[in-house]
């Protein structure tokens, strides 16, 4: 029996135990985790910074403008 909310063998995971440690470079805001999208978002900035591979992208230039 395999748990669907597991993610594929290969696939490396976010440790939310960063989201502790990490804050947006632009307003020193807290992050929020969006597994879905494997973003961190910054709602103050209206940004999202990308996970990739496990690891927080927090470059302004590589972040996701927030609609």
């Amino acid at each position: 029996m395999t748990d669907d909310t597991s993610p594929p063998a290969n696939e490396v995971v976010f440790d939310r135990r960063m989201l502790e440690a990490l804050i947006c470079p632009r307003t020193q805001a807290t992050l929020e985790y969006d597994a879905d999208q494997q973003e961190l978002i910054s709602k103050q900035a209206g940004l999202a910074y990308p996970i990739r591979n496990g690891i927080p992208v927090m470059l302004e230039d590589e972040a996701r403008v927030l609609k």
